[in-house]
């Protein structure tokens, strides 16, 4: 699929049909350029990870007014980045334009507090850790209100897990804070944990209202088709779901710097339609990452390519039910995908290095990564029919799936009708992979709106393949992995975990220690390629084609934007 994916940060999944095979923009992360083409993709060296690609520029230099025209890959329905429904990458970047975003990343990849809404926020005890965050007393919400510590509440209580009404995204941290309460004046706030958690930065990002979050019915219903309350420099505009568009405006009301755009305008849009919506001057960037779709950007003389190396990872993941609620099985589709060769499928035709990547957790340009494949990462054919054999499905000849008590092993590959050829391509080349192995695998196009939560969500694939992108700090991408309870499967739509894991990646998460935290988070990382969770593949770059003056954005590299920056160049 194309890579017209927009950067984004934290909580972050985004869905590339069947087989993300597009170049995009992370949460929050990318690199240098990097070299080479698609047939070293799997050799290729670690990128940087503190560059960004995004024409930066002074803000006298950039006109005041103007429109951002931008692609939307699917309709948002729920707008609550924090809640099980909510972490569609687009919507969850346009949340950090209208709500409260009290730490930026830089392009090294450290938080750095946003003065409009936090003067500071600091460690003030280790034992036990507590965090006093002192608030900017201008910031209000759009009802009026300050910010206090009743928002920081609300959203803690919603997400630790401790209310089973509740169906937030993840719990990670939060469920490690004993006590939220007002510090010295209605300006500060007081984090207490019951528990070491190193990544406190991560939390509350964005912050989002009390009065919009309080009871189970407003944090899982209240933000459907809407937003009730923002509190950042820009408020939505317009929600037009028949003519599939959203406007995101200045908000007059704002205490900071004057927004240089007058307007983001967003348009669904399917992935191959991209490409000549810019071409025809329609939107104003997209995803130049696919063979076709880079050849004819490059070539309009109104766009300029921009690339960097996110923390985006492209992997194919597995299903829980059936044939695949034996491990041996799960176990043999990793020995008998050739993760080099599909990597080079993605790359074809893209002048741009895709490093093959070994790790669910921490990318290749990141602090503490090793590869932890094993033999699980390695392409071995006779290894996965051998294990097809102790898990009782019996040979039945070249070209022919395997069966056992009278069933035949065929897998559904599910993907979305609006992927693009490469994604098929892809989605192709694992199903005649895995039928060497005597695995029939059918793949299944379903309506791109329906496939994150008619199928993703529910878990109902037996193979599927989206991008988890923006992952940074890695206790982010713990959802992912964590073990579900009762019907929260939180980010793990594969609901695969084992309480080994779910430990060691909560250890992990409370080691201050980075050296230690690294350690322990390969640990377990090594665990899920044992359990055959999911193969990945490797890690996208963003390749992306923008026109030309467009200032302050691109590829922003590990880098959170400042939206109030982006204009047009003088």
């Amino acid at each position: 699929m194309d890579a017209a994916i927009r950067p984004r940060r934290h909580l972050t999944r985004t869905l590339v049909g069947a087989a993300a095979l597009a170049l995009a923009v992370t949460g929050c992360s990318s690199s240098s350029s990097g070299s080479g083409n698609g047939s070293g993709a799997s050799q290729s060296a670690a990128p940087r990870a503190d560059a960004e690609d995004i024409n930066p520029q002074p803000l006298d230099n950039v006109k005041d007014g103007g429109e951002l025209r931008e692609p939307l890959q699917q309709w948002v329905t729920q707008w609550n980045p924090l809640q099980v429904d909510g972490t569609y990458g687009d919507s969850v970047e346009i949340m950090k334009m209208i709500e409260p975003m009290l730490f930026r990343i830089d392009a090294s990849g450290t938080y750095q507090p946003v003065p409009e809404f936090l003067q500071s926020a600091k460690l003030v005890s280790t034992s036990p850790q507590v965090v006093l965050y002192t608030l900017n007393p201008k910031a209000k919400w759009s009802d009026g209100k300050s910010l206090s510590y009743l928002d920081f509440k609300a959203v803690w209580q919603a997400t630790n897990g401790q209310n089973p009404a509740f169906n937030p995204a993840f719990t990670n941290g939060y469920n490690q804070i004993s006590d939220v309460s007002q510090g010295a004046d209605p300006t500060q706030v007081k984090v207490t944990f019951s528990q070491p958690f190193a990544d406190w930065q991560s939390l509350f990002y964005p912050l989002l209202p009390a009065a919009a979050t309080s009871t189970p019915d407003d944090f899982n219903k209240a933000w459907i088709e809407k937003v009730p309350i923002t509190g950042g420099a820009f408020k939505i505009g317009s929600i037009d779901k028949s003519a599939q568009t959203i406007t995101v405006v200045p908000d007059p009301n704002w205490w900071g710097p004057k927004p240089k755009l007058d307007k983001f305008t967003y348009r669904v849009l399917s992935q191959p339609a991209m490409t000549q919506a810019f071409l025809n001057n329609e939107i104003d960037w997209t995803g130049a990452g696919r063979a076709d779709a880079y050849g004819q950007l490059k070539a309009d003389p109104n766009a300029v390519i921009r690339i960097s190396y996110p923390w985006d990872e492209v992997h194919i993941a597995f299903g829980s039910n059936g044939a695949l609620a034996d491990q041996k099985v799960r176990q043999a589709l990793e020995k008998a995908l050739d993760r080099s060769a599909l990597t080079k499928v993605a790359s074809q035709g893209v002048p741009v290095s895709f490093p093959l990547l070994g790790n669910h957790l921490l990318m290749t340009n990141q602090t503490g990564y090793q590869d932890n494949s094993g033999e699980w990462g390695k392409f071995d054919l006779a290894g996965a029919k051998k294990l097809l054999d102790e898990a009782g499905w019996k040979d039945a000849g070249a070209g022919k799936p395997r069966t056992k008590d009278g069933q035949s092993l065929e897998l559904h590959y599910v993907i979305s009708d609006g992927a693009a050829q490469q994604a098929v391509d892809l989605a192709t080349a694992t199903q005649n992979m895995l039928l060497q192995a005597g695995v029939k695998v059918d793949v299944d196009k379903v309506p791109a709106n329906d496939l994150s939560d008619k199928y993703l969500n529910l878990g109902k694939f037996d193979l599927a393949s989206w991008r988890n992108t923006g992952s940074f700090p890695p206790s982010v991408i713990i959802p992912s992995y964590q073990m579900p309870v009762g019907d929260n499967v939180f980010q793990n739509y594969s609901k695969l975990s084992t309480p080994e894991i779910d430990g060691l990646l909560k250890q992990a998460a409370s080691t201050l220690d980075p050296a230690q935290a690294a350690k322990l988070y390969n640990q377990a990382d090594a665990k899920i390629w044992e359990l055959g969770h999911s193969v990945e593949l490797y890690q996208r770059p963003y390749v992306g084609a923008y026109r030309k003056g467009l200032a302050n954005f691109g590829s922003g590299g590990l880098a959170d934007f400042d939206y109030t920056k982006v204009g047009w160049q003088k």
